[in-house]
């Protein structure tokens, strides 16, 4: 029976499954058997080559679990729950998996559905929900990261079109996407706008990154925009200033706080699991007292995580997520995934750096997780300034 979050009937121990719907569960135990079946026999081959898994990305576009909560337009019908559950399971798989459908449908799909004009609902939303198109989000620049707000891209409008100039980078899907949703800031009024580039426009050229020690089997892009052409029916008429690029941002904090959950949960099923089997000095690695306390401890920190998501999917079913509470939230997992992590690879010995146990791709795949949405410095900083009354930076 199927009653605890992750593989381990352990790992449940509030009693968070009690907790859901059924069309939660559904959704949950879809993404869950997909991930057991498909994913994890294959996926330490395409991580190592560095490679996108391409047929398990059309298998997930199958499944029915890609759109973020969007209503309509052929997106699946989700509560925030089942949209936090399903990101768990696949970053419980890879997290390479767990980016792409953030970029796809937490980015991507959620700026259109949030910001876009009907007609430009109409057409995109319904192909990026069956993966028949891809989609990128280009906000980070090479000189703006954390300090993104700064971000230098300009737009001019020039009659019925729009010339767009500048840099982009970390941008995930941006050599693939079908459609780029692009941030820039009018030269007129210095407002921050947003548009949807699509593929093979002219002035728009994207590089793979290459190099990376996380999130091996999905592609990030650095981007070149040299007067690039963009129609004025391709602005997304919602996007007029760097807030409503940060309303989408919010809601993507409240899914990676699910996702380190999900890195979270398969080190310590494997951690569980490998000290079960494992011998040393005659018995079995669980007996030793030292084992028990760094299990037990593993698993408060994945308890007090999970107690986060639900809450944090109650609030926004509420109406009452704020950027605040997403970000703390987003540090407060990321970090304690981390140090999970960092105990299941002391607990394998020398075989935790063997892609074979798994383990080590969480443990690298995290330190991109930690950064990307905004770093731990600044999620404590933007709480920070929310306690206090104080900001401690620009």
């Amino acid at each position: 029976m199927f009653d605890g979050i992750g593989r381990s009937l352990g790992t449940d121990y509030f009693r968070i499954a009690d907790q859901l719907t059924r069309e939660e569960r559904e959704y949950w135990r879809r993404t869950r058997d997909f991930v057991d079946d498909e994913v994890l026999p294959v996926i330490n081959g395409y991580w190592e080559r560095a490679e996108i898994p391409w047929p398990l990305i059309e298998a997930l576009g199958k499944l029915g679990v890609v759109g973020d909560g969007i209503e309509g337009y052929g997106c699946p019908p989700m509560t925030p729950i089942a949209t936090g559950l399903i990101n768990l399971e696949l970053n419980r798989g890879d997290g390479s998996l767990g980016t792409f459908l953030g970029v796809q449908a937490g980015l991507a799909m959620q700026s259109i559905a949030m910001l876009g004009s009907e007609a430009q609902k109409q057409r995109w939303l319904p192909p990026m929900a069956q993966l028949e198109a891809l989609g990128a989000f280009a906000l980070t620049e090479p000189l703006h990261g954390s300090d993104s707000v700064a971000l230098e891209s300009s737009a001019r409008r020039d009659g019925d079109e729009w010339v767009i100039n500048g840099a982009k980078k970390w941008i995930g899907n941006g050599t693939l996407a079908d459609v780029v949703v692009l941030w820039a800031r009018d030269s007129a009024d210095g407002r921050v706008k947003g548009f949807l580039v699509e593929k093979g426009s002219p002035g728009y050229e994207a590089r793979r990154i290459d190099g990376k020690g996380s999130l091996r089997s999905v592609w990030q892009a650095e981007i070149t925009l040299t007067d690039l052409r963009i129609a004025e029916e391709n602005r997304l008429p919602g996007a007029n200033s760097f807030a409503d690029a940060a309303r989408v941002l919010a809601g993507t904090r409240n899914t990676v706080a699910w996702a380190a959950l999900g890195h979270a949960t398969a080190a310590y099923d494997i951690a569980v699991d490998y000290c079960g089997q494992r011998r040393q000095f005659g018995k079995p690695l669980v007996s030793f007292q030292i084992v028990q306390d760094k299990l037990v401890k593993m698993l408060a920190e994945i308890c007090s995580m999970q107690l986060y998501c639900l809450r944090l999917g109650r609030l926004i079913e509420e109406g009452m997520l704020t950027d605040t509470i997403a970000a703390l939230a987003k540090m407060n997992n990321t970090r304690k995934a981390r140090q999970v992590i960092a105990e299941a690879r002391d607990l394998l010995g020398g075989n935790g750096i063997l892609l074979d146990f798994h383990v080590i791709r969480h443990m690298a795949d995290i330190e991109a997780i930690h950064t990307y949405e905004g770093t731990e410095t600044i999620q404590t900083l933007i709480v920070g300034r929310d306690i206090t009354g104080v900001g401690a930076f620009t």
